[in-house]
């Protein structure tokens, strides 16, 4: 038996995807927050080789390198590779279009490496649809791709001309900030600004709602206190100078409605510029993946277009269906490297 496990190193968390001869049978995230230090992502390298076991392959791909504990892309491209090499053996690092490098060759290939997670899932899509749209809702991010012609054809290829192009939107079902969301929003029949801080997450609009998958929300709220809806009303009203008990439960539910579907027309927006380029996908199916791969379908709805889900791409044991799906990089690696 031949087993590759894929590893996905971002800002925040640290997936995992092992693959036994192909058949991906495990899949799961740590938290691994970079901002303090490479501490808690050694400590989740540690949790995770314990529940992935050992591989014959390690594969690996980071968005990681952006975080602000490292002067510069390039240092924590070179830094998380080195980390990579101690933690794993048999380790080879994704570098787009150049395939699989090894770690040693990072600093040679660092542009390359750097924020490359989604063209591992686009180039992995490519190999089995010969026309699609990828759309990636995660915790923080969200990826539009088009392929067509077994090609990967997005315009971009680092974080800055990805944001140029509509490619890479900075909202994800989790870590953003309500107020990057919109700049107001409807209370009581007024548009009301927004109080530029954070204190509310687009996490707790989606607990309020009941649109946020069990075991996403990793991280800490915004004020420390507890992840239930109370709480998350509260945090929400202080997003417009107010507390919760100034209006009903239906208010602020109401209110977190609002907020997702600005969301939905963010990412709605997104797709519409990057298929006003690349007009063959715009009939072509949606592939959704991430966390938010319901949000994902209700923009391919309102958009006229099919989806389907990126696990249903690959061979998965049913029970790990979810967690391939909120892990697509780390298992798209898998994939590639088989």
């Amino acid at each position: 038996m031949t087993v590759v496990i894929g590893w996905d190193i971002g800002g925040v968390h640290l997936k995992a995807v092992r693959a036994q001869d192909g058949q991906i049978v495990k899949a799961a995230q740590y938290a691994s927050p970079l901002r303090s230090g490479t501490g808690l992502l050694q400590n989740a390298f540690a949790q995770a080789r314990r529940d992935m076991g050992d591989g014959d392959r390690n594969v690996v791909t980071m968005t990681g390198e952006l975080a602000d504990t490292f002067a510069s892309r390039q240092e924590g491209v070179e830094q998380l590779s080195l980390l990579v090499e101690q933690q794993l053996e048999n380790v080879s690092i994704y570098a787009g279009p150049s395939g699989f490098v090894a770690g040693t060759e990072a600093r040679r290939h660092w542009t390359e490496i750097a924020s490359a997670n989604w063209h591992a899932c686009a180039a992995a899509i490519a190999k089995r649809r010969k026309t699609a749209l990828f759309i990636d809702v995660g915790s923080t991010t969200t990826d539009v791709v088009p392929i067509a012609d077994g090609k990967v054809m997005s315009r971009g290829y680092s974080d800055a001309e990805r944001l140029a192009a509509g490619e890479l939107v900075y909202t994800g079902l989790v870590r953003s900030f309500v107020m990057a969301t919109a700049p107001r929003a409807p209370l009581n029949g007024l548009w009301t600004a927004l109080i530029n801080e954070n204190f509310a997450t687009m996490a707790d609009v989606h607990r309020i709602l009941g649109t946020l998958p069990a075991g996403v929300d990793l991280m800490a709220t915004a004020d420390g206190r507890e992840k239930s809806i109370p709480a998350s009303r509260a945090r929400l009203a202080r997003m417009l100078g107010s507390d919760a008990v100034n209006a009903d439960d239906k208010t602020w539910d109401l209110l977190a409605k609002w907020f997702a579907e600005a969301q939905i027309r963010s990412i709605a927006d997104a797709v519409m510029l990057v298929i006003s380029h690349c007009l063959t996908a715009s009939a072509a199916p949606v592939i959704a993946a991430g966390i938010g791969v319901g949000v994902v379908a209700e923009v391919a709805q309102r958009l006229g277009l099919s989806c389907e889900r990126f696990d249903e791409l690959l061979d998965v044991v049913p029970e790990a269906r979810d967690s391939v799906c909120h892990c697509a990089p780390a298992a798209a690696l898998t994939a590639l490297a088989s």
